[in-house]
């Protein structure tokens, strides 16, 4: 069974938005499928891993067309705070530059659904003849950014080919949407267009349980939870760090700055002597000013490494060397549904977690069923620095370990059959 899948992220792209579908199509063949991938020829990443090359069939056909960029121009303006907000990092409203106001009301209201909507179409005359010419039966739609749902929504329309969409993240109702400076206009756009994406497509897919009950309330189309997972990755052995580090991994935007961690944190090592000489907090990847001017508030800079970005293989060998795996999510209802792939890489590195986020997060469940670690709202200030205490007492006898069960089922190639099976339903 032949199937096009149009994909913005591809290698080398960096960061969490490329490895859903890098993955799907190094395991299709195992199932029958046979992948084609469609991307663009000349994107603008924000960042780079070129060690996802590996993970690449080298026979696969990966068909490319060009690219209208904005945040090119964008740069003429401020190349920081382009590459800033195409990063998804958008500082607090009273702290925002003028240019950044500027940018972000353009990005919000002329760019619908997002500044990657001059790519459809060219692609949907460009795809039209690939998909005759393999004989395609299905085509594969994933955002965001969720311009690419609108090429998958004209293909269906012009040629009749069957359509699944899969949404990594939500559309109206993510994190960001309300800081884009919407008109009402716009708000009424984005709306329309997600539920036209919604009512059209054969099929739905998602990563989290809360996008599936919110786009329930939109469609009557099927919708499946098909949610991230770990790869099986071959590594030397690692030796766990001989202080007692607690490790962020990916992005911590302005909204995750849970000021409860850091009090506690800081609290603990007033308290505890032992803990002062060991403990160090390990932030790899983006982090915005806010977040780093917090935590030096908090007292807790003389404790902070920063690693910046790392390749994905550097990430998993950090996750693994670490004593305690954090994990934090935006304070929100919005993002109650965000499950990040990391999460499967936290439990598969058998360290344990310690989340924070809002109240029903989809995350407390996942964390409770595979009984890799704890979840905290904001607001659980004490039973945070218990736990954390607690985390550190097992390290000094050296009996921090995390006993997880019922991972098996997030293993990219288990979700990968799963995938397989939906896409031959379809055909």
């Amino acid at each position: 069974m032949k199937v096009l899948i149009i994909t913005y992220y591809w290698p080398p792209a960096g960061g969490p938005g490329v490895q859903r579908w890098l993955k799907f199509v190094k395991y299709f063949r195992e199932f029958d499928i046979e992948p084609i991938v469609y991307v663009p020829e000349n994107p603008t990443y924000p960042m780079n891993d070129d060690s996802l090359l590996t993970d690449i069939p080298k026979d696969i056909t990966i068909v490319k067309h060009k690219i209208f960029e904005p945040y090119r121009f964008a740069e003429f303006f401020s190349k920081k705070e382009a590459k800033t907000i195409s990063k998804g990092i958008i500082t607090a409203k009273k702290k925002q530059s003028f240019i950044q106001r500027v940018l972000l009301y353009i990005r919000g209201n002329f760019f619908i659904p997002d500044a990657r909507k001059f790519w459809v179409k060219p692609s949907v005359s460009y795809l039209k003849n690939i998909i005759l010419e393999h004989d395609i039966t299905t085509v594969i739609t994933t955002g965001p950014p969720h311009s690419v749902h609108l090429i998958g929504l004209a293909l269906q329309k012009q040629i009749k080919v069957k359509w699944v969409a899969d949404f990594r993240d939500p559309w109206t109702t993510i994190g960001y949407h309300d800081k884009l400076k919407l008109t009402n206009r716009s708000i009424k756009r984005h709306k329309f267009l997600e539920k036209e994406v919604l009512k059209q497509a054969d099929k739905i897919v998602v990563t989290s349980y809360t996008t599936a009950k919110e786009f329930r309330e939109i469609t009557s189309k099927p919708i499946d939870v098909i949610t991230n997972g770990f790869d099986i990755e071959t590594i030397s052995e690692v030796i766990l760090d001989s202080d007692f580090t607690i490790s962020h991994i990916g992005s911590l935007l302005s909204g995750r700055n849970p000021k409860n961690l850091w009090k506690a944190l800081y609290e603990l090592t007033q308290e505890n002597s032992s803990f002062a000489e060991l403990f160090k907090l390990q932030l790899v990847g983006a982090v915005s000013d806010e977040v780093l001017l917090t935590i030096k508030e908090a007292g807790l800079s003389d404790f902070v490494t920063l690693k910046g970005y790392v390749s994905h293989k550097d990430a998993i060998l950090i996750q693994r060397s670490s004593q305690v795996l954090l994990l934090i999510e935006i304070n929100s209802a919005e993002t109650q549904c965000i499950i990040p792939g990391k999460l499967f890489e936290y439990m598969v590195s058998k360290r344990p977690i310690v989340a924070l986020g809002p109240k029903n997060a989809d995350i407390q469940k996942l964390i409770s069923e595979t009984n890799s670690g704890y979840f905290f709202e904001y607001h659980e200030y004490e039973e945070l620095k218990k736990q954390i205490l607690a985390y550190f007492k097992m390290f000094q006898q050296g009996k921090l370990t995390s006993n997880v069960r019922n991972i098996d089922k997030y293993s990219r190639k288990e979700l990968t059959k799963v995938m397989a099976d939906l896409l031959k339903e379809s055909k």
